[in-house]
């Protein structure tokens, strides 16, 4: 194996300093002249035709404007659409007269400072002709009231390989589980913030800390009828997303008021709006039925899997394919069938949420599989690796290779690490009369992007510069992961040039080059990675070729290492830079390249958790002693980095299992909108989280690597159930297994 000396090195971050101290600017504090501030008035109603009476509200001193829904372009859009050709069912318009859900959008209040908008939104009368509400799947399934239309059934898609039927007639066993996920707030710690403004050469600039920047301006030009080249989006610092900013919330009609005033908007949410009016993870409702021999084979497998999808279609095929696809790559099961309805309910809109259908999918399935061994008395890891996708598997339903995954890797290395033999043989033999004992299990599976689905390719500027510099553009966020750290990595071993002399930027629509899809679907380092490395191949042959014309010497006696390159046996040594100025001169040429590069796989991304807990069963509180995960990384670009996401992603995992969820009462109305009332798993509770990677170094990715942000979301919550579940002997499959739930299941 090559030796590289950037990449699988653990580099801090070039922005900890300052975020650590405060020097980061966010958008809340940006400052331009004569800027006004904009706040959303949200519906207080489920399902209700609206009327706003604002004549006294404009009356306050310091207020520009209030718009409605009469005085915005009615222009339908899907804010879940991330490029022109998606085409999903466009159902959304800027500001509504029909609220859908509390939290839907009904009036834009903008004003010279917070105070007078607070003020004016105070005097607004606004009347609401209440309609009956469409509260949960069961409702939805009813159709006694409808959302959207004659039908509340949103999309419905079946993926189906093999005869599943034929298999349960040869099976010894079929288990069944029933189960359900819950609605979950991103909880991001900056709320959603957008700010537009008219620049001197005549472009709608929009500030988003989003992770889709053409996305928006696709959307804001689709919307308003702009030119797409004048406007403008450029991706600010970033408080947190996990999915969260992934949808235009906000960025359009921040964009409408800063074009009809020509003055710059700020449009801000509190932590109640965001909960609110933007997005949430969907909620299931999950059926599980897995055909078995007696020796732990299994044959087949029925999953169906009922989605709520909110008040508008945002995600709604999206997120029924992504979280079945994620289901026949786990497995060797060759004879599957997913059926995948979503439904329109009068409630948060469903949105990109980390790990995108996995944890879902993942949250009741791996329960089942525990569910299975025990029934033929088998351990519940010796099952999954009898059954587990080996290397070079394909997927059944004829989706991109699953490549060299490494899921029994990690499965056997995890059980040597947790000591999983001794610890669920001897466990239960700590238990008391009030505390019980578990371990658990679970594995989990994601992807590297959208080829196979979607458009999945990227374009890179990549410059030498006279003093040996190097610009990388291309179109990245950070979402504080390490995404231009990682990239800085990849560019410098690439080049084989230190990493201070590499800048690499994040997404502005006018200087950016294109990319297919943003931030999302886990594809950062694995397709805007290799573009990065790619493009710094390019670059370095280039620079070898001028050096070779420029200096009349044969390529084969070129060396080019940390910034200097010379010819073998020769004194004379020449930086980067250096040949960047001679080629200029001579030749009238730029060192610089254009890269446009396209994903050439999607193979699985794979992980497996195991969890030891003590369960109190007088309170019901659970108590995480010993988390590991365990992770098929392919190659760690930046081992501090990969931690971090782990450890991260277990927090997620963890809180959806425990205690995370948006509360709506029977009528529709939300009862958790803050985080007194949304319950998170914080520091005292979380566990150390044990990392491992197993590094098979993925043939198409850069340097090896896939992605590890999103399915790091997957396998903790299901570990932590299953092993409740042992301790208590019970089979608790509703998401989250609270005090109260707990105390149900449990006997005493």
């Amino acid at each position: 194996m090559e030796q590289l000396k950037y990449v699988g090195k653990s580099v801090i971050r070039e922005d900890s300093y300052d975020k650590a101290t405060g020097k980061t600017k966010f958008i809340c504090d940006m400052k331009r002249h004569n800027m006004l501030y904009a706040k959303l008035v949200l519906s207080k109603k489920p399902h209700a035709e609206i009327e706003v009476d604002k004549s006294e509200a404009i009356k306050v001193e310091g207020i520009e404007a209030i718009y409605t829904y009469d005085d915005v372009p009615h222009v339908l859009y899907n804010s879940h659409e991330w490029y022109a050709g998606a085409k999903e069912f466009q159902d959304e318009y800027l500001l509504c007269n029909k609220a859908r859900f509390v939290g839907d959008r009904i009036a834009l209040v903008v004003g010279t400072s917070k105070k007078a908008v607070q003020k004016a939104i105070s005097k607004l009368s606004i009347a609401y002709i209440e309609l009956d509400s469409v509260i949960g799947i069961n409702q939805a399934k009813q159709n006694a009231a409808t959302v959207n239309g004659n039908t509340n059934l949103a999309f419905a898609k079946k993926i189906n390989c093999g005869n599943y039927e034929e298999k349960f007639k040869d099976a010894d066993f079929i288990i069944r589980d029933t189960g359900k996920t819950p609605k979950i707030h991103h909880s991001a710690i900056e709320p959603h913030i957008c700010l537009s403004e008219l620049d001197e050469q005549g472009s709608l600039v929009v500030w988003s800390p989003c992770q889709t920047a053409f996305q928006i301006q696709y959307h804001v030009a689709s919307v308003l009828n702009i030119p797409f080249n004048r406007v403008r989006v450029i991706k600010a610092a970033m408080g947190g997303s996990f999915g969260g900013k992934g949808h235009t919330v906000l960025e359009p009609i921040c964009a409408f008021a800063a074009y009809k005033l020509n003055r710059p908007v700020m449009l801000y949410m509190d932590r109640k709006d965001a909960i609110l009016g933007t997005r949430s993870r969907n909620a299931t409702e999950i059926s599980v039925e897995t055909a078995i021999k007696a020796d732990g084979k299994i044959l087949g497998r029925k999953i169906v899997v009922d989605i709520d999808g909110g008040a508008y279609y945002t995600n709604s095929s999206a997120i029924a394919m992504a979280l079945g696809k994620k289901l026949f790559r786990l497995y060797d099961i060759q004879d599957q069938y997913y059926e995948g309805n979503t439904y329109y309910t009068n409630t948060i809109p469903g949105g990109p949420c980390r790990g995108y259908g996995s944890p879902q999918a993942h949250a009741i399935t791996e329960i089942n599989i525990d569910n299975v061994a025990k029934k033929i008395g088998m351990d519940p890891c010796d099952f999954r690796l009898k059954n587990l996708v080996k290397e070079g598997a394909k997927d059944p339903t004829g989706g991109t290779e699953i490549g060299n995954t490494k899921i029994i890797e990690c499965v056997i290395n995890g059980m040597k690490k947790f000591d999983w033999k001794n610890k669920r043989q001897n466990i239960k033999n700590k238990n008391t009369h009030r505390y019980a004992y578990g371990v658990g299990m679970a594995c989990g599976a994601h992807g590297n992007g959208y080829k196979g689905a979607h458009p999945d390719f990227t374009n890179v500027d990549m410059s030498i510069f006279s003093d040996g510099s190097v610009l990388v553009k291309i179109g990245i966020h950070e979402q504080g992961c390490g995404t231009v750290t990682t990239m800085q990595q990849i560019a410098s071993e690439s080049l084989d040039i230190n990493m201070d002399k590499v800048r690499v930027l994040e997404v502005d629509t006018i200087t950016s080059p294109y990319d297919s899809a943003g931030t999302q679907a886990s594809r950062v380092t694995f397709v805007c990675g290799g573009a990065v490395k790619s493009a710094g191949e390019k670059l370095k042959k280039k620079l070898i070729d001028s050096f070779c014309k420029l200096k009349n010497c044969r390529k084969e006696n070129v060396i080019a290492t940390n910034g200097i390159i010379y010819e073998k046996n020769s004194e004379e040594k020449y930086t980067y830079g250096e040949i960047a100025i001679e080629l200029e001169l001579k030749y009238h040429e730029s060192l610089s390249v254009f890269e446009r590069y396209e994903s050439p796989a999607n193979p699985g991304t794979y992980s497996a958790s195991f969890a030891e807990v003590k369960v109190d069963k007088y309170t019901g509180q659970v108590e995480i002693i010993d988390l590991l995960a365990v992770h098929d990384i392919g190659k760690s670009i930046n081992p501090l980095l990969v931690e971090g996401q782990i450890q991260g992603g277990a927090q997620f995992s963890l809180g959806m299992a425990l205690l995370e969820e948006i509360k709506i009462d029977e009528k529709g109305y939300v009862k958790s909108t803050n985080f007194s009332k949304y319950h998170m798993i914080n520091a005292p509770q979380m566990p150390e989280v044990r990392v491992m990677t197993i590094e098979g170094n993925e043939p198409f990715g850069p340097y090896g690597a896939k992605s590890v942000g999103e399915i790091a979301a997957v396998a903790p919550g299901p570990a932590v159930l299953n092993a409740i579940n042992f301790a208590l002997d019970t089979n608790i499959t509703t998401y989250p297994a609270t005090p109260e739930v707990i105390i149900r299941n449990v006997s005493r």
